[in-house]
Parts: C-alpha cells; structure tokens; sequence
C-alpha cells in the first residue's frame, strides 16, 4: 500500500541514540561532549548508573500473585474509578495503532490495562499484567519511571530505554493528579517493535487531564466552579483541558483543584493540609459564587486579589452532605503515611507540616470513629 506522504515515518533517530548510547553508557568519552540527549533521559540514565546498573543486565518481569495484583488495584479505588471510562476511550482511539494503555500508582506499579486487541507478543505480556513493578528501579528509563519522576508528560523512543532488554518498547507517558494536587500514578501508552508515534504524548496528556476532571468531578461538594480567563471558558458540563476546575464545600472552603486550578489560582502547593476558603482565593464573598449558580448560566467575571479578573461558572451539586474539612484534612494525612509506607517524617515532609501534626489529626481521627 502507498502511503500518503504526511504519513510516512519520521526521520530516523536511531544513528544519534546510538551515539548518545555509546557517550553516556558505554563510557566513550570524547563521544560525550556532542552526544545530544535530552535532559530529562540523562537524568534518568544518571540514576541507573549511579544504583550500579549497566545497560546489558537482563531485566526480568517478575510474576505477580493475585493477592498483590489485587492488593495493588484496592489501593487505588477513586483514581480507578475515574480512569477506567478515560480508558475505554483512550483503547479505541489508538487501536489502529498496536499500542495499548497502561495505568500505574505513584511507586510505577501497573493497576489497569487498557484493550490489548488481540496482539499476542510475549514482550508485551510481560508488562501487560496488574502488579507488575515497571518503575526506574525495577526496569530502568521508561515513560512510566520519568513522568513520575519529572511530574511532566513524556516521550521515549526504544533506543532511549537504558536496559537493552527494554529496547523493543516505544512509549508516551504522563503524570495524573488526584483532587489535592499529588501525582499518584501515571498514564502510558506503549507499542512493542512499532512506529513511532511522538503525537500520542499529546493524547496521554489530554487522556491524563480527563482523568483527573473526572475524578474531580465525582467529588460530593455543593459548588463546583469552572475557570478560566475571560472568553477561554469552554461550554457548561464541557470543561477543556485549559479549564481549571474547583471543588467548594457548602461553606465556601476548597475540597479539590485541577491542574490547571493550580495554575490560575493561588492555591497551597500540593498535598498541603491547610484550609483554603473560597473567599482567600476571589476578591468577593462566596455566597456570591452560589448564588452566580442559581441566576447566571453564563460566566461571571469575578475579581482576584491580585487584580487579576476571571471568568467563572459555578454549578450547583445535588450531594446531601458535603465532607467536613476535617475529614478531607485527614484522608490526605492517612494517604501521605500511606504512602509513605508508615514513615511519619516523609509524610510531614510531603505535606510540609510536622510530625505533632500529623499524630494529633490521626488520633482525632481515630478518636472520632
């Protein structure tokens, strides 16, 4: 079959990886100086060298029983539950392709695989499975190890993978974000001995941000705000990936954020515990946020206290109770020590509290039940 030309395959990379192989891995030295590699892979190169790694090392996907397999997938209950319709769509859209989905945790552990289309290829059995641990330190450069790493979308040609063994995989990856702004996992799109396509970074990051709306989205909160700058807002019940999107509580205070929130607003950073009122962020009370819900369809255009001013449209939710702050507060803590793996300090750190903090709100929690 002739291809059009504006589908004919990119020009080949395979001569400068090598190079850059050779500088980097291998150990040439006077290779290194115009061995162009983009900065994020010799990070990721970096590390694996330093952990005593070499290139030609056999990289064995280990089994993964059941109960760990489930173990992995219970963990992640409410980032499931956004993911797998995003999933669904994201398998037909690339179907024609060979590629497949894969979601993992924030440690690059896999807990959803996407449509595999009938491909039968024992390289991609072998990532294809929920538990399996594709993280930098268990399989080196991956797009699964460096969006995680970098917080950032990426893509990764084969040659670019530090394992030999890894070398047959093409991949796009990106970070998603729960409701309090941690990365608790990531999104990746592989294809085994296939075309590079680098046009599915874009589809990942997009699939990614879905994600992360949709999560949002399911939140119970009485007002849930649509944001953006004046004449960007996309239509009602529509919100784009440039829309920010706030969840409020009944009195005014923040329960979760989007990416993009994060970025129009002066949000705490992530993870943070801290109350956010409405009212800290807009320059108006927010009583005047629900009632724009109940009057104006449209969006208003409201004032930040910077002077900045935003378009913003507020909906109503029909949710019977709005969770307490507290409670909010304290799921985070419990999932910080989580993820901590018990290790109050790390977890103090991550939040940027103390660690008095954390045990008084665990207590108070547990004292409460």
């Amino acid at each position: 079959m002739n291809l059009p030309a504006h589908a004919l395959a990119l020009p080949d990379r395979s001569g400068s990886i090598a190079h850059a192989r050779r500088a980097w891995l291998h150990g040439e030295v006077q290779a290194r100086a115009d061995a162009a590699l983009p900065p994020w892979i010799a990070r990721s190169w970096q590390r694996c060298l330093a952990a005593g790694r070499s290139p030609r090392e056999r990289v064995m996907f280990e089994a993964v029983p059941r109960t760990a397999a489930a173990a992995a997938q219970e963990r992640c209950g409410s980032f499931l539950g956004a993911a797998r319709p995003v999933l669904e769509r994201l398998s037909r859209a690339i179907a024609g392709t060979h590629y497949f989905a894969l979601l993992t945790d924030a440690d690059g552990v896999v807990i959803e695989v996407g449509a595999l289309h009938g491909q039968d290829d024992r390289a991609m059995r072998d990532i294809a499975r929920v538990g399996v641990d594709l993280s930098e330190r268990a399989v080196g450069t991956t797009a699964i190890g460096a969006a995680l790493a970098e917080r950032s979308p990426v893509w990764l040609h084969r040659g670019e993978h530090f394992f030999e063994d890894t070398g047959v995989y093409t991949c796009a990856g990106a970070p998603v974000f729960d409701p309090a702004g941690r990365c608790v996992g990531m999104l990746d799109l592989t294809g085994v001995n296939v075309v590079e396509r680098p046009e599915l970074q874009h589809l990942a990051q997009h699939a990614a941000q879905a994600i992360q709306n949709a999560w949002l989205r399911s939140l119970p909160c009485a007002l849930l705000l649509q944001v953006n700058w004046p004449g960007s807002l996309a239509p009602l019940d529509a919100a784009a990936d440039s829309d920010g999107l706030l969840c409020l509580d009944a009195d005014g205070r923040v329960l979760g954020a989007n990416a993009m929130a994060r970025q129009l607003l002066p949000l705490p950073a992530p993870g943070r515990a801290e109350a956010v009122q409405a009212g800290d962020l807009f320059a108006v009370p927010p009583s005047l946020l629900f009632d724009a819900a109940a009057r104006h369809p449209a969006p208003v255009e409201v004032p930040l206290w910077s002077g900045l001013r935003l378009h913003v449209r507020a909906q109503r939710r029909d949710v019977q109770a709005a969770p307490r702050l507290r409670d909010v507060q304290a799921s985070l803590i419990r999932q910080a020590v989580q993820d901590a793996r018990g290790n109050v300090a790390e977890a103090a750190r991550a939040l940027g509290v103390s660690r008095a903090t954390i045990y008084r709100r665990l207590a108070a929690g547990q004292h409460r039940r």
